[in-house]
């Protein structure tokens, strides 16, 4: 059983054992979908998903440690050694009403298993005991032409689940394949329907495009297909927008996060519109924080005369300064600017000394406490004030920044 896999068992070994225990148990058993795409290719699967004849009851029976996570649909996961396998069972699936799942499954036969399935690329199954390749669709011809190509009527298969029109550009992009003529105009046929699907499911797809190094190529598929504009609903690029994203993109680091790809797609809208934007997406508080100073700050690299000591010495404090900086200078490549002015900034940065980026604040709320003064926003505003006059350097004692708090508040007070 699955304790008696070793400790060196990696994901690709422990989909094995579980395929032959299902089949020295009498059932066919079989990698599906990606991780076969993957080998194919000469890539490393980043998971390995096993489909089989077995019921989940059954597969429930030879495994000890399972769980159910879509029973109704045939699927369970096998847990082995820290790995958490994904066994399904072959199915056909049911009518199609939400544009996400089917209404119902019927269990089945490989073949028929292949044929509910996107991509004939994704439809492969192979056999690691037998070292056989299983291809009802057509797949191995279509990887051999880098080609992303639907499995029987494209319509059908956009209209069943609206999620595979991003994951059509996602593949096409990643993999660097081509998409098939009648796949590629079912797509801008119903890109619209995009904007029925829920916006988690979107971000999560569009993280992965935005994260590989294709990620112009991604959001040029995203434009050329009319997906982008019902991705988000109530934002939208003009022809000059999506150039510049396109542009931009091309310019940032191999390894840019999620929140700098973000940061490029709204920067053109400003960061208020570029907050509400991820809210929509749902993006996380932190994720939304981060994509708002991004855009923030590179507009103020942009005009680094006007950058005073203390702006440095924040961005620096941000922990964002490399995606600030790679973020400017991405857009002002792609503005063909020169990027000499935003180069000056971090040789400015570079000379700040590191106990200098954050230092204590010489003035704290003790101070109002002490002359009685009332809490309210002038606590804050007085604050930011002085703190900022600490980083720019003009105050460096105790006694200053109470002299200049002191100015302040007899400021307001009039």
């Amino acid at each position: 059983m699955c304790e008696s896999v070793t400790q060196s068992t990696d994901a690709s070994q422990a989909a094995r054992f579980i395929i032959e225990t299902l089949q020295g148990s009498g059932h066919r058993a079989l990698l599906a979908g990606g991780c076969v795409r993957d080998r194919l290719l000469g890539r490393v699967p980043k998971d390995y998903d096993v489909a089989t004849d077995a019921v989940p009851k059954r597969v429930c029976e030879l495994f000890r440690r399972t769980k159910k996570v879509g029973a109704q649909f045939g699927v369970v996961l096998v847990a082995l050694k820290g790995h958490d396998i994904e066994v399904a069972t072959f199915r056909s699936d049911g009518e199609y009403r939400d544009g996400r799942r089917p209404e119902s499954v019927t269990f089945s036969d490989a073949m028929h298993d292949a044929q509910r399935r996107d991509f004939t690329i994704n439809g492969l199954f192979f056999d690691p005991v037998t070292d056989e390749l299983v291809d009802h669709v057509g797949g191995q011809k279509d990887l051999q032409a880098k080609r992303i190509r639907c499995i029987g009527d494209p319509d059908q298969r956009f209209a069943e689940d609206h999620l595979r029109l991003l994951r059509a550009v996602r593949f096409a992009a990643t993999l660097e394949f081509e998409i098939e003529p009648a796949t590629f105009k079912a797509m801008t046929a119903l890109s619209g329907q995009i904007a029925i699907i829920s916006p988690e499911r979107i971000r999560a797809e569009l993280s992965l495009m935005l994260t590989s190094i294709h990620r112009e190529r991604a959001w040029g598929l995203l434009c050329e297909s009319g997906l982008v504009d019902h991705l988000i609903g109530g934002f939208a690029w003009n022809d000059a927008g999506r150039a510049s994203v396109r542009a931009t993109l091309a310019e940032l680091p191999a390894d840019a996060m999620f929140p700098l790809a973000l940061a490029v797609i709204f920067s053109g809208a400003g960061s208020h519109e570029a907050i509400k934007a991820c809210r929509r997406l749902r993006c996380s508080n932190e994720e939304t924080s981060i994509v708002r100073r991004l855009i923030e700050y590179a507009n103020q690299m942009q005009s680094p005369g006007a950058l005073e000591l203390a702006d440095i010495k924040i961005m620096l404090a941000s922990e964002l300064y490399e995606q600030i900086h790679a973020l400017a200078i991405a857009q002002a490549r792609a503005r063909s600017e020169s990027v000499s002015p935003i180069d000056s900034v971090r040789a400015r940065a570079a000379k700040i000394p590191t106990e200098r980026i954050a230092p204590p604040p010489l003035l704290t709320g003790d101070f109002f406490l002490n002359l009685n003064v009332p809490q309210g926003p002038v606590y804050r505003e007085i604050l930011n004030a002085v703190y900022r006059a600490q980083l720019n350097e003009s105050i460096e004692t105790k006694s200053q920044a109470e002299a200049m708090g002191m100015k302040l508040l007899a400021k307001g007070s009039d």
